[in-house]
């Protein structure tokens, strides 16, 4: 048994060595091409970025957070990502549950549905919801009637933040839990556990670095998310409008250090999601690791 296992071993390493033929010019041309792509595209674009928020010096900077509209924009954002990010966690669980564990009719549609978000326009998704909820809209009357507004309110907002968001948790979830198969949640049913005695024992902690991701991913797109929630929330300052929306209407009103300083905020929040992305896939990769060689020990 160490035997054929150092043998596998030796296999794989000569193998990876196999895979690098190319000459050492064509290797530094490559990467040095990905790194100007990267630094004319990404790195560039943020320095601008901060460079100009704090064109005007630190006060100037800080000021533009404490101003009432843009702590308002604030709070409606992480209130937005604080409610439709939950409810995505919820079902996406349920619905790579649903798919990966049992054939029922109608998966090849909640599959397609579920893509959707991808597929269709952000705008055409908040003008959706305006049909459906505006004065004019199918509900509308009923709405009035009732003294309920959804369009041009936070209901809207976050309504528009979850349908653009709701795939991220589900698609992550549903390849691995397919790979996986239920072998073991079955074994576990056989053994006497429960439903949710298997599913917070057996199924939880096989996907947990795969629906960290996607929350991850989902709480980066409802905070930046700007097509959709454009269209539902009426740009009312101080109450409907996101952070994305508060950066629109202070460049647009040539306010460029408070624009700016918005920006960077939302930029820092992007590179905090990609810190705590690259975590997750590290973790990740580095359990896979030990798993790997506690079977090639076995």
């Amino acid at each position: 048994m160490a035997g054929a296992t150092k043998s596998r071993i030796a296999t794989r390493g000569s193998a990876s060595k196999a895979t690098v033929t190319e000459p050492l010019w064509v290797r530094i041309v490559l990467i040095g091409t990905a790194l100007l792509f990267l630094a004319f595209f990404l790195v560039l674009p943020l320095v601008a970025v901060f460079a100009e928020a704090l064109r005007k010096g630190m006060g100037v900077y800080f000021a533009s957070f404490t101003e009432t509209d843009a702590l308002a924009s604030i709070r409606l954002t992480l209130l937005a990502a604080l409610i439709a990010v939950p409810l995505n966690l919820v079902f996406g669980l349920a619905a790579a549950w649903c798919i990966a564990k049992f054939n029922f009719v109608g998966k090849n549609v909640l599959i397609t549905l579920i893509d959707m978000p991808f597929a269709v326009s952000p705008v055409i998704s908040g003008l959706i919801y305006v049909l459906m909820f505006g004065l004019q809209g199918w509900f509308g009357e009923w709405l009035r009637d009732n003294d309920l507004k959804i369009i041009f309110a936070v209901p809207g907002i976050v309504l528009a933040t979850v349908f653009v968001t709701f795939p991220f948790v589900a698609r992550e979830l549903i390849p691995l839990m397919q790979e996986q198969g239920s072998e073991e949640e079955q074994a576990a049913l056989s053994l006497g556990a429960g439903g949710w005695q298997t599913f917070w024992r057996v199924t939880l902690p096989n996907v947990k670095w795969a629906l960290i991701y996607g929350v991850i991913l989902c709480n980066a797109r409802a905070m930046g998310e700007f097509g959709a929630v454009s269209v539902v929330s009426g740009h009312i300052r101080g109450k409907t409008n996101t952070m994305p929306l508060h950066v629109e209407i202070l460049y647009n009103e040539y306010n460029y250090a408070s624009a700016f300083a918005i920006a960077s905020l939302l930029a820092l929040l992007a590179m905090v999601t990609l810190v705590l992305k690259s975590l997750v896939e590290w973790r990740a990769s580095r359990e896979m690791k030990k798993a790997g060689e506690s079977q090639l020990k076995e």
